[in-house]
């Protein structure tokens, strides 16, 4: 397959997968979704590959749905249609709990909506002291998808998770620390170092206990993950977009207005 919004390096054990799509803010449209996915299946088959980092380029992590489609097709009077796209990236998510080879997330920059919980599925969060993560979708009349209720309420509590999706409040890197929801907070410029260095250190370690050891996490916490995302999020989500808030929602946002929704 070829990456043309992501980068891929293997090197000392060490798949290093970079989303690469400044133009958009790494964007999760489905081009990124798809080589995602494919990304992290040649890492899980390499044996060469020991660990596991997704990063991103440029100033954000990843800015989420690609709002400006939304607004391109609304205007146009088409329908917006994203069942594939939210069940792949609850796939990208999934994939990271279920795969044999621990994952680190290097976050820097906005992590917001899709983005926010594609960084908050790594076995490990590392991320700048310029992080925030916010689950937007509440502003454009949506709710959380790529796995965001259901991680947060696993990570934090029904209570916590619940405020943070309903008012899409942003989280800083050291208010995330504080909930336990990441590993380590640095400053930015440190960011790629520290990553590298519990990379190395989990290179060195025995592989077959930490892949056992997921096993285990997923056992104690995800065995439902799948049923959820089909059942869940898909269906609920899918009910957002078919909403006129959800096209209010979109449109104030690229007219840079509040958004007056109705209900409806």
């Amino acid at each position: 397959m070829e990456y043309r919004k992501n980068l891929y390096t293997c090197q000392d054990g060490i798949g290093r997968i970079t989303m690469n799509y400044p133009k958009n803010l790494n964007a999760i449209d489905m081009d990124m979704v798809l080589e995602l996915l494919s990304l992290l299946d040649e890492c899980e088959k390499d044996p060469q590959v020991k660990v596991v980092i997704l990063e991103s380029g440029g100033k954000a992590f990843s800015a989420g749905g690609d709002i400006g489609y939304f607004y391109d097709q609304i205007k146009a009077g088409g329908d917006v249609n994203m069942d594939d796209l939210i069940e792949r990236a609850g796939l990208v998510s999934l994939n990271i709990k279920k795969m044999s080879k621990m994952v680190i997330t290097s976050v820097a920059g906005a992590a917001a909506g899709a983005g926010a919980n594609l960084a908050l599925s790594g076995d490990f969060v590392v991320c700048a002291d310029n992080t925030k993560f916010i689950q937007a979708f509440i502003n454009l009349g949506l709710v959380p998808d790529t796995g965001g209720t259901y991680l947060l309420s696993k990570s934090i509590g029904v209570a916590k998770a619940m405020e943070l999706c309903a008012t899409g409040k942003p989280l800083t890197a050291d208010e995330a620390l504080a909930l336990g929801l990441v590993t380590e907070v640095c400053p930015k410029e440190e960011l790629a170092d520290r990553t590298m260095a519990l990379a190395r250190k989990l290179c060195a370690g025995p592989l077959i206990a930490y892949a056992n050891l997921k096993k285990q996490f997923f056992e104690a916490n995800y065995t439902d993950y799948e049923r959820y995302l089909q059942n869940g999020e898909i269906p609920t989500q899918r009910a957002c977009i078919s909403s006129e808030d959800f096209k209010e929602g979109v449109c104030a946002f690229m007219e840079k207005r509040k958004p007056s929704f109705q209900g409806k």
